[in-house]
């Protein structure tokens, strides 16, 4: 497989597999408490993770070396993985698949403001500051901002999804400041037993039991696709495919994310979206690529010139051009 088609289909598995996620987890939570449900997707991706990480990692390459390991492990399944989930699935009991995925696709535009603050080299130029604010703009839309109906109804649900958000941005960010020596592979198969142990506390903390639970077929089929496929094959993919293109393009993937939570919300849970919801994603990504123009710029350069050599090749009989 050449190097350009394995990043398309890396790219094509996490947004599928991400955006699933929303899906399915709507479908479950009609059967599952919200915090119990995550709990134990991190349960399921946990035990498959470690034991991919253990059986395809030399020893040497599993054990944390430095307190800089440790915080790049506590930042991946406390905030990344853990407090985003747990804020994901709890908002989500009250508000579509599609909205819910396209408040979360801000996640790349939090970034900045988190590594003003804690990275030295990091300085939110005047774009960045305006792809902010036209992000949080676009937030807004989504969310429906009404100052009379602002801290109640499915707005402060809504909330609830945009701080998750907020905490994947954090944990991003720390990972990047605590400067792991760690492979992301192996610092996920950690970071899930953290984020499993954190939310099974929440789940307890807030009365929740397995009691609650009714173990339908649509419950059990959500719980096996938020886990293994959605838990540890996504994380698979997602950064085999950050590996490969770098956190700048790999972020991009988190824009066709809502365009899978939609559709298949719409398909499967018959859920429908407005117009002004679709405007809100539309001003996100507009934000985004005021932040990231070069990047974008360069991206689309690069495929354009790779799909335009493969095309002459073809055109002419001759081999498709090198990656």
């Amino acid at each position: 497989m050449t190097a350009t088609r394995r990043r398309l289909v890396l790219f094509v598995l996490t947004a599928f597999f991400f955006g699933g996620t929303f899906v399915a987890a709507k479908a479950g939570l009609d059967y599952l408490p919200p915090l119990l449900f995550v709990a134990l997707r991190f349960d399921i991706a946990a035990v498959l993770l470690v034991g991919y990480v253990v059986a395809t990692r030399p020893r040497a390459e599993l054990l944390p070396r430095s307190v800089r390991d440790v915080v790049g492990i506590l930042a991946t399944g406390v905030f990344v993985i853990g407090l985003a989930n747990a804020l994901l699935f709890v908002g989500q009991e009250h508000v579509s698949s599609g909205v819910g995925s396209i408040i979360f696709s801000l996640n790349p535009i939090l970034t900045p403001v988190f590594a003003m603050a804690l990275l030295a080299d990091e300085r939110l130029s005047t774009r960045g500051a305006l792809g902010m604010l036209i992000g949080l703009l676009g937030v807004g839309l989504v969310v429906g901002v009404d100052p009379a109906n602002l801290l109640g109804g499915e707005a402060l649900w809504k909330g609830v999804v945009f701080l998750g958000a907020v905490s994947g941005a954090l944990g991003t960010v720390l990972i990047r400041w605590a400067d792991t020596s760690l492979s992301s592979t192996v610092r996920t198969a950690w970071a899930l037993p953290v984020s499993a142990a954190l939310t099974h506390g929440m789940s307890v903390a807030s009365g929740e039991s397995l009691a609650a639970a009714t173990w339908s077929p649509t419950a059990l089929v959500a719980l096996a696709y938020v886990g293994v496929f959605a838990g540890a094959v996504a994380y698979l993919t997602y950064f085999g495919f950050l590996d490969d293109v770098g956190p700048i393009r790999g972020n991009l993937v988190f824009y066709a994310v809502p365009i899978v939570a939609t559709l298949g919300g719409t398909v499967l849970l018959g859920e429908s979206i407005s117009t002004l919801t679709v405007v809100g994603f539309a001003t996100i990504f507009t934000g985004f690529a005021v932040l990231a123009t070069e990047s974008l710029r360069g991206t689309v350069v690069r495929v354009y010139d790779e799909l335009g050599s493969r095309v002459a090749g073809l055109a002419g009989g001759a081999a498709p051009g090198r990656d």
